[in-house]
């Protein structure tokens, strides 16, 4: 490595200092135990880091950043690291002040991240277009006619990839509690989960309304920025983070969220716009508020289900909220909670399935390879339906059923829970794109419905 002149962008140095290169990480990495080459490992990607802040290694590097563009950002480093190194934060800092590795890649992010995420009527444009492309059966129809093998990898993966379209619903503003009131809370309804995940937000709401919670459901919110922040897009995360401030109400007991990777994310508000003079102390005080739904719902005391849901469940752990949350055993005792329901463990339930915001997406060999173990891994439980409270999962994992042509429901643990309540029938699960699946004495068509 050759020394590199001139002035270096402020980099994470207290936060890459922390740690003292044990090795005890090596183990929990998937892309060093895929690859097996220390520059793929959290302490060889910190090795990296400290150069490039020390102007041994040029930013531009092309190593530098093939080597952490490998890297998932799981965290599941952090949960092992016995000197509490917060890698993820390093990480996504050193990212933010990286050249982009190509024109192609800078139009890419500039177009689904600043463009795309960062807009609800893009989304709402996307969600309509894909539900008529689903609908219209055009899919199926370029599949036939060999389009997407003439397209670059990373499109035909998304087409791949993309989640059975649900039918929008947006909630309303305000959701009285059921029974005697217990909380006042703001639900974030996200981009993914509230253009493609609907299903999940409104068994949300109706579970915390039961569990005594009145609802708020502001329209002015967005985005989180949590694929933007992963991603080194940092100012636009923060532009984000502003609007989904401004956007709730200072009053409330808790801010509920049900996507693991915007959970991990609006936790961090407070250190995200610490040098903010105007947002700092707001933002310190929203993250202080945010609880994934199933830390929640366990922390308050979950009112008992009673309807029974008899069904062989598999549960697989979203990396932001066991790695980067440390919220392992709240949505497993929501799931024993349900009257039938056999909750098997999944071995290696907290490896990561390789979704990791957009990763599938650039780095899709890998993706595929981590999947791949995964899937293997959940046809060996014996189960039917596998929970997950992260969309990215679902959405990967789902695919990856699909490709093998294994027929299981795919769900976000909230929406049995809200099934235990008794809700309606036409309120369905969501499910893979076919499969047939019990629930009880009843089998239906499409996964769990």
């Amino acid at each position: 490595m050759t020394a590199v002149a001139g002035p270096r962008p402020l980099l994470p140095r207290d936060l890459l200092r922390a740690c003292v290169h044990c090795g005890l990480c090596l183990p929990t990495c998937p892309t060093y135990d895929l690859l097996g080459d220390e520059r793929d490992s959290p302490r060889g990607r910190i090795f990296q880091m400290k150069a490039a802040a020390d102007g041994v290694v040029a930013l531009d590097d092309p190593a530098l950043r093939r080597h952490l563009d490998r890297c998932l950002g799981c965290r599941a480093c952090e949960t092992a690291c016995p000197s509490g190194v917060q890698f993820g934060r390093a990480l996504e800092e050193v990212r933010a002040v990286l050249p982009p590795a190509s024109h192609q890649g800078e139009a890419i992010g500039a177009l689904i991240l600043d463009g795309l995420f960062a807009s609800p009527r893009l989304l709402d444009v996307a969600g309509t277009a894909l539900r008529a492309y689903h609908h219209l059966g055009l899919g199926r129809a370029a599949r036939r006619a060999g389009l997407f093998s003439r397209l670059p990898p990373g499109l035909g993966n998304m087409e791949a990839l993309l989640p059975t379209p649900q039918p929008f619903r947006s909630l309303p503003a305000h959701i009285p509690p059921r029974g005697e009131p217990r909380a006042r809370v703001g639900l974030i309804t996200g981009c993914v989960m509230r253009q493609f995940f609907s299903a999940a937000n409104r068994a949300t709401a109706r579970v915390l309304a039961v569990n005594g919670a009145a609802v708020v459901t502001p329209g002015g919110q967005g985005c989180c920025g949590a694929l933007h922040l992963h991603s080194g897009h940092r100012s636009m995360a923060q532009v984000l983070a502003r609007k989904m401030i401004e956007a709730f109400p200072e009053d409330l007991d808790a801010i509920i969220v049900n996507a693991a990777g915007c959970g991990a994310t609006l936790k961090e508000y407070g250190h995200l716009l610490a040098g903010n003079q105007v947002y700092a102390e707001r933002a310190a005080r929203f993250a202080a508020r945010i609880r994934d739904v199933s830390e929640w719902l366990d922390q308050i005391g979950l009112r008992p289900p009673t309807t029974p849901v008899s069904i062989v469940v598999t549960y697989q752990d979203a990396c932001h909220l066991r790695h980067g949350q440390r919220i392992h055993e709240a949505p497993r005792r929501l799931l024993r909670a349900i009257p039938g329901l056999d909750l098997v463990e999944l071995p290696g339930a907290a490896d990561c399935c390789g979704s990791a915001g957009i990763y599938n997406l650039t780095q899709p060999d890998l993706a595929d390879r981590l999947q791949a173990q995964k899937i293997d891994k959940i046809r060996g439980t014996g189960a039917r339906c596998l929970a997950v409270g992260n969309p990215g999962c679902a959405i990967q994992i789902a695919g990856g059923l699909r490709a093998r042509g294994v027929r299981m429901a795919v769900v976000h643990p909230v929406e049995l829970l809200d099934r235990a309540y008794g809700r309606e029938r036409e309120e369905a699960m969501p499910s893979t794109r076919s499969g047939t699946i019990e629930i009880g004495s009843k089998r239906t068509r499409g996964g769990v419905r």
